[in-house]
């Protein structure tokens, strides 16, 4: 996990920051919120249920982070649709 002192913790992310990890759409969302690249990396973990381990350590998520994870989620909680 990156330091609060790291380059990660204060440099802005760039499309191509999320280029590898999202499509257009989620990207320009993301983008959006002017997010770190910390705050990228931190929601990716999240999203990805292996940021158990920093809701274990009692880790506080921000405010962009929880809504990029909002962003990343979004699929994941809308209902399968019925089959008839």
């Amino acid at each position: 996990m990156k330091t609060p002192h790291s380059k990660s913790a204060i440099a802005p992310a760039t499309r191509n920051d999320l280029a590898r990890l999202v499509d257009e759409q989620m990207a320009t969302d993301i983008l959006a919120l002017h997010p770190t690249i910390a705050e990228v990396e931190e929601a990716a973990l999240l999203a990805t249920r292996e940021g158990d381990v920093l809701a274990k350590a009692g880790h506080q998520l921000s405010t962009n982070a929880a809504e990029i994870l909002n962003i990343l989620t979004t699929d994941e909680e809308e209902e399968p649709p019925l089959i008839r």
